[in-house]
């Protein structure tokens, strides 16, 4: 199996894992908060969609689906553009509401179609490209590749647990 084959893969294990954790929850469940400072599901789906799209645009030099496939304005938050949630304050993640689950699978849908593309294209020697020198050591497209892996299973396990509070 070749290192392509296995990110997406484990990219392809990201999106059946949102789509489980939202799957039937009404507005009301994706924008439940559990306590004052806690994320939502909503938040959660949204952010782990939101770094995906950012870093792997970023990384390949690709439009963000999230602008260039209008769903920035299909989810109206009043956020800023390039806003992906990294930070965020509880009344920013407050802001981040759904009237579907459906918004946010169709949004994570495209964003992963957009990876897919972009992980198909690369060759083993291409992951060791560096993608951003603001670090010390810079970070090659790998790196980069591996960590959005990691945040997004992290975030989709956590809106998970949320959808089990929800449903005990």
């Amino acid at each position: 199996m070749h290192a392509k084959d296995i990110l997406i893969d484990g990219y392809g294990r990201i999106r059946e894992e949102v789509h489980v954790a939202v799957d039937g929850l009404g507005p009301e469940e994706l924008s439940h908060r559990p306590a004052p400072g806690a994320n939502s599901v909503a938040w959660l789906v949204w952010h782990l969609t939101r770094v995906q799209d950012d870093h792997v645009a970023g990384a390949f030099g690709l439009d963000q689906v999230w602008t260039a496939q209008g769903w920035e304005k299909r989810f109206g938050l009043g956020l800023a553009s390039h806003d992906i949630g990294y930070g965020h304050s509880p009344a920013q993640v407050a802001k981040v509401k759904v009237d579907s689950a459906d918004l946010l699978t169709g949004y994570y849908d495209a964003v992963h179609e957009q990876t897919l593309g972009a992980l198909r294209g690369i060759a083993a020697k291409d992951l060791d490209r560096v993608v951003d020198r603001r670090w010390d050591p810079p970070v090659t497209l790998g790196v980069r590749l591996v960590s959005v892996l990691s945040d997004d299973l992290q975030h989709v396990g956590q809106a998970a647990y949320l959808r089990g509070l929800l449903q005990s």
